[in-house]
This record gives structure tokens, sequence and C-alpha cells, in this order.
């Protein structure tokens, strides 16, 4: 119960503040809420326990959370959205979580761990189990590892109290020489150097900030400098974790959670008040029945004890070719980005025929000639007419356009290929027609020093979900 309680608390805090650059200086809500604001860090561990006390019968494995991301989850954010787009693909996990995704270190996994903690308490290893089968549908590498830690960080803290050897427990479960334990081992090196939040703050952001804001290296060793410094007080932890900033929700849940789980009656009654104790989910959970207020949930939790069992079957590698994206690749002379109004770039004829891994690939600027425009011509279909959103996210300068019809374009820039958070430079909302249709990129170097650069695109439909089977995969031009 502290668990949750803790989680709710922090999540209702930071979330008004989440993507903020910070840091910020809060003390309390701002503004004070009228109850728990919905969050995704609980919606989907409330999906995980109904289904594992409905017709999983307690079995956690690949398949069941597939089915879960098809038929409870309509999240088209980040991971989230690639999860969900590779399994409509028929890519099965852990391949889900490692195909044509941007944000295989995003802090979605880690922010459901508490779960296990609770199904596994003071068994960090088994923890760190089912934690791991959990984030493989749509993290890889760091981002897995962020929930084996957390997981098993949280099943310590019910058999111990000690936030340093908690912490310890934590990275004793990933590998130590990943890029997440450093973050960690150097936030607990700093926190014994120096009391001060902001200069914390600063070393963090120096070595291990993202231009993605839910990037779990830098929001980890947040958690971490949050519960060192606080020192278990409630309301210090969590406004710690918050007003470092960034993914100011999960880091605030995540500390709540924590210190709930440590010592549920240490949470002050005046955090409480404002959010009761009803559970509420977002819209985009669907299909179970969930607990009306967090007891009913504990005791649906309670209820599992003894019966989780696991299914660590994996489905076989599947051929990415199948995925591949076709393309065709041009060059256009003369053009340059200070004056790129005087031209009207478009593909050359008889180019050269790519296929491009998928969605997300790199550019290479190379052998690309001087004052030049890199053409990529793409076709795409959709299957009637509809409203699109379409995102084209670089670092590198960029135009775009459809069917021959200028988008946007821009010069450089941090690249976070999210529908939902593109910047107005890197989407438009367009309505097309049903049937065949061209989208042109075209690209060139932002510095003379740019050799390569990453390229996303995306087409997504109005409520910002993956338009999955728009790219012709596996196809010729």
């Amino acid at each position: 119960m502290g668990a949750w309680l803790g989680k709710a608390v922090g999540g209702t805090l930071g979330q008004p503040w989440e993507g903020c650059d910070g840091p910020l200086a809060l003390r309390f809500y701002d503004p004070v809420p009228q109850g728990m604001m919905p969050n995704d860090d609980l919606d989907l561990q409330v999906v995980w326990a109904c289904r594992l006390a409905g017709d999983w019968q307690g079995c956690v494995s690949r398949a069941n959370f597939a089915d879960a991301w098809l038929h409870n989850i309509d999240f088209p954010c980040d991971e989230y959205g690639v999860v969900i787009r590779n399994l409509k693909l028929g890519i099965p996990a852990p391949w889900s979580g490692i195909y044509d995704n941007f944000f295989t270190d995003g802090l979605g996994g880690a922010i459901r761990s508490e779960i296990w903690a609770v199904l596994a308490p003071g068994d960090p290893v088994q923890a760190a189990r089912l934690a791991g089968i959990d984030a493989q549908l749509d993290h890889a590498g760091n981002g897995i590892y962020a929930e084996q830690f957390l997981a098993a960080l949280e099943s310590c803290a019910f058999t111990e109290e000690n936030l340093e050897k908690l912490i310890q427990a934590g990275l004793s479960v990933i590998p130590a020489d990943c890029a997440l334990s450093h973050s960690i081992r150097d936030t607990v090196t700093w926190c014994r150097t120096t009391e001060d939040p902001a200069t914390i703050r600063q070393w963090i952001m120096s070595r291990y900030g993202s231009d993605n804001f839910t990037d779990v290296k830098m929001n980890l060793a947040f958690v971490t400098a949050a519960l060192l410094l606080g020192k278990g007080d409630f309301a210090k932890t969590v406004c710690t974790a918050v007003n470092f900033g960034q993914d100011a929700d999960c880091t605030g849940a995540t500390a709540g959670a924590i210190l709930g789980i440590l010592n549920p009656d240490a949470i002050p009654s005046a955090w409480l008040k404002p959010i009761g104790r009803a559970l509420v989910l977002n819209e985009g959970i669907t299909g179970i029945e969930p607990p009306p207020d967090l007891e009913a949930f504990s005791d649906l939790l309670l209820g599992l004890r003894g019966r989780i069992r696991v299914d660590e079957s994996t489905a076989p590698e599947p051929d990415f070719s199948r995925f591949e994206i076709p393309c065709c690749q041009s060059f256009f002379r003369p053009w340059f980005a200070s004056d790129f109004r005087k031209f009207a770039p478009r593909p050359q004829q008889g180019g050269r025929r790519l296929r491009l891994p998928g969605n997300l690939t790199e550019v290479d600027f190379r052998e690309q000639p001087g004052e030049s425009l890199q053409m990529l011509e793409i076709p795409f279909q959709l299957e009637r007419e509809e409203r699109v959103r379409l995102v084209v996210n670089t670092p590198a300068n960029l135009l775009v356009w459809v069917d021959g019809t200028f988008c946007f374009g821009r010069n450089g820039g941090a690249m976070v290929p999210a529908f939902h958070r593109a910047l107005i430079n890197q989407m438009a909302d367009l309505v097309l027609t049903a049937g065949r249709h061209r989208l042109w990129i075209g690209l060139a170097p932002a510095a003379p020093a740019m050799k390569r650069a990453p390229l996303f695109f995306g087409l997504a439909d109005v409520q910002n979900q993956w338009i999955p089977h728009a790219f012709l995969r596996g196809e010729t031009v």
C-alpha cells in the first residue's frame, strides 16, 4: 500500500512539470490537485495485475505482455508506440524492443518496476528476472537494466532500510559496465562530495544529460540523488526528485514509491489528503475491470502471492529484411542552406535504389557533393483518405515534401522523434487520399564536421498512433 500511495503522491506532484528543463523549486503540489492524477507509471502495472489475476493465471511471459500491449493499451508515446507498431508488424519480443526503436533507453519500463518488487519482496534476483521479461517488450540495454535495477532495489526495501545498500542491491543485478550503472555509481560518489542539489544536478546533466527528457541514465541518476539527499524525509525526497526537472512525474513517483515501501506511515497526511485513494487510470487503458481504489489494488496483488510462474520461451528472431523500406537516393545541385528559397529541389532521374532498415536509419554525407542536397524518395500508401501526422527528424539540415508539396524544414537541431511531442519544424498534419504517395526528404550536413546523421520518418493517425503498414516494407521502389 505504501508503494502505491508514495507513487501516487510523487507522480501527481511531478505531472504538471513533466518534460520541463528544470531546475524547479517546488515544496508542495503546484497546483494542488483535487484527486490523484492518472499516470502511465501506475496504469500499466494495473493492467499486468488484472491480467495476471485473470486469464494469465499468474504466468509472466513475453507472449502475455504482447497480448496486453495490443488489447489493453492505447498509448502512442515514444517506446509505447514503437512496441505496438512492431507487434502489429509481427515482430515478437524481445525483438519488438530492439527493432527501429529510438527510445530503447526510455523510462517507460523503469516506471513499472514496483509490481515485481511487490510480487517478490526480499528477493531482488526474482524481481529483476520478472522486470527484465516485462521491459524487453519495448526496450533494450539500459532501458531494460533500469527496470531491473529499480525492481531489485524496491524488493530489498521490504527487508533493508539503508539507502546506499538498497542502491547497491539494484546495481548488483545489472552489468557493471553499462552506462546506467556508471551514471548511478557516479551520482553516489557525487552525493558523498556535496549535498547541494544544484551542483549534483549540474554534474549529472554535464555527463548524462540528453535531448530526450525520458532517458534513464539521466533520470535514474536524479532518483538516486534525491534518495541520498533526502535521507528518508518523504517530502524532501520527492520534491528534490521533481525539482531536478526532465521526466519529473516519473522521478517523483519512483522516489515516492521507494520511500512508501520503506515506511508507509512516514508519508505526511498533508500530501495524502489532496489525492485520495481512488484508483484513477488514463482513458488509453481498456479491456480490464480495474480495482476501484488503491486498497483493492493492493488486495489484488496480495492474492497473487505464491501464484506467479515464469515462461521464458522466446519466439525465433524474425527475418528483418521483410521490414526494410524501399528508397531512391539522388542529389540536387546547387543548393545553399542560407538561401534555400531560390531553389526547387526535386529527386533526379536514375537515382540509386536503396532499402532502408526501417523508419530509423542513418544518413551518410561522406560522399555527398559540395553544396548539394541529398534527396531520398520514399513511397508510402494509405488504405483510405485520412488525416495523418508526418514526422521527419534529424540533426542535419532538412527539407520535406509530400507529393511535391513543401511541408516543413529546419537547419539542424535536437532529435526526439515522437509524434506527440514533435516540434513545429519537424512535423505536419496532412489530409491525404487513399492510395500511393511520395515522401521526399532533402538532407545536407548541418556543419562541415557532420559526416553521418541519424534520420527518423514516420506516419501516425489523429491519435498519434503509428500507421504500421503505410511504408512499403519488403517491396522495391
